[in-house]
């Protein structure tokens, strides 16, 4: 119990070294996680009897250039966001790791077996148990905590809750058993196995690699098992503009099949050509196909392939243009890459319900409201859920409160750039 009272008086001792460049420095927000840290770490006292526990934090993540180009090993643009998954941790020196997940039921999985279980797909345990697997099978060690989780980063948001639990779980076993000496990609690529094989979810690697790395990063996936990512030094609390994500609302159920067409449609294109992946060829050879590819591949499945392209070019010019301090020419990529999504990559309203169509009205909204400033764009896989927009400071207050009145209280995210990935809190 007094070590339990000693880091609460830790927690607040140390919060102004240890949140600012997690969560900002406004003197609200630094009480705000105060109380945070101090709830989970109640809640731990309450959950497991191992003493000194460990805290880490894992955040979410905001694509801002490259919408489904990483599935065809294109280039991206992301950044890590100042919302995310807290935890609370200590060694239990069993073979079962224990979890208790804010707004879940509490959750154990038993290391001494290691495969993929049925019962387990589309669970938290079956990510727990796919990165434990994967990370004895690379050659690191594991073994058994207890944790008490929380998240502020919201599910369905496109801020990618799950990637960011996926970073947060290999954190804790890096930390707890390995001292630290795995590499971030590393421990994204663990993520993204164990949501692919034990998970049963296909998806890039995009999400995890932000959220481990942290900051702005470009990521080159010409080698997807052996990505380039490159850190990108721009401070957007410095550009005079709010990055703001808009919840418009929709439902992500039943989507798999939309998603899933995005990829298939562009990988029939690459097969016509005669490669695996769009990547390995280029906008002249398909525009040059096109007479003989629209009846095997469908049209649709042509403008794709071109936003393709022209959105993977466009994430080397937006990189270029904050390396070279030139935000405004970065707006009007940002812009061009939206229109694009919306015209030709087409993945602003879901075919199986025209008349929902809320990430369209988000994005004309946002064109009315920022038109000559600013820059609007779907966010993630689209279809549903939100959208994004670089806002002016002065613009803030009316862009968020418009947004509210149409998509209701909760729907805005006035979110920045955080530099840390996933890290273990010295506290």
């Amino acid at each position: 119990m007094r070590t339990y009272e000693i880091s609460k008086k830790k927690i607040t001792e140390t919060s102004s070294s240890c949140f600012g460049h997690l969560y900002g420095s406004e003197n609200k927000i630094t009480e705000n996680q105060i109380n945070r840290y101090i709830s989970i770490l109640e809640r731990f006292e309450s959950f497991s009897n191992k003493p000194e526990p460990q805290f880490f934090s894992s955040p979410g993540r905001t694509e801002i250039g490259g919408n489904h180009t990483d599935h065809n090993h294109g280039k991206v643009l992301a950044g890590a966001v100042n919302l995310d998954n807290v935890a609370v941790a200590a060694i239990n020196n069993s073979d079962t790791v224990r979890i208790e997940s804010s707004g879940y039921q509490p959750f154990s999985v038993s290391l001494s077996n290691l495969s993929p279980v049925s019962e387990e797909k589309n669970t938290s345990a079956s990510l727990v148990r796919g990165i434990a697997s994967r990370l004895k099978e690379l050659g690191y060690n594991i073994g058994g905590f207890d944790a008490v989780i929380d998240s502020n980063v919201p599910k369905g948001s496109g801020l990618s809750s799950s990637a960011s639990f996926e970073v947060l779980i290999g954190t804790i076993f890096n930390h707890l058993f390995n001292n630290g000496t795995i590499d971030p990609t590393q421990i994204a690529l663990i993520g993204q196995y164990a949501e692919n094989v034990y998970f049963g979810k296909p998806c890039g690697l995009m999400d995890q690699i932000a959220c481990a790395c942290g900051g702005l990063v470009t990521i080159d996936f010409a080698n997807p098992l052996d990505p380039e990512v490159r850190k990108i030094v721009f401070d957007f609390l410095k550009s005079g503009f709010a990055l703001i994500i808009t919840d418009t609302g929709g439902s992500h159920d039943n989507l798999t099949q939309e998603y899933a067409s995005v990829f298939n449609e562009m990988k029939s294109v690459a097969e016509f050509l005669g490669v695996n992946t769009l990547r390995e060829t280029n906008l002249e050879k398909t525009l040059e196909a096109i007479p003989a590819m629209r009846n095997k591949t469908g049209d649709r499945a042509l403008l794709r392939a071109i936003h393709f392209y022209n959105d993977n070019e466009r994430v080397a010019k937006q990189v270029k243009a904050l390396e070279h301090n030139d935000f405004n020419s970065f707006l009007t990529l940002v812009t061009e890459s939206g229109y694009s999504s919306y015209m030709l990559n087409q993945n602003i309203y879901t075919f199986n319900d025209r008349h929902e169509q809320s990430v369209a009205l988000g994005l004309v909204i946002s064109e009315l409201l920022l038109k000559g400033s600013g820059a609007w764009r779907v966010h993630g896989g689209g279809f549903a859920g939100t959208i994004q927009a670089f806002v002016p400071e002065n613009l803030t207050d009316n862009y968020i409160n418009s947004m509210k009145s149409i998509f209701g209280e909760k729907s805005c995210y006035k979110l920045f750039i955080r530099e840390a990935g996933a890290v273990k809190i010295d506290i």
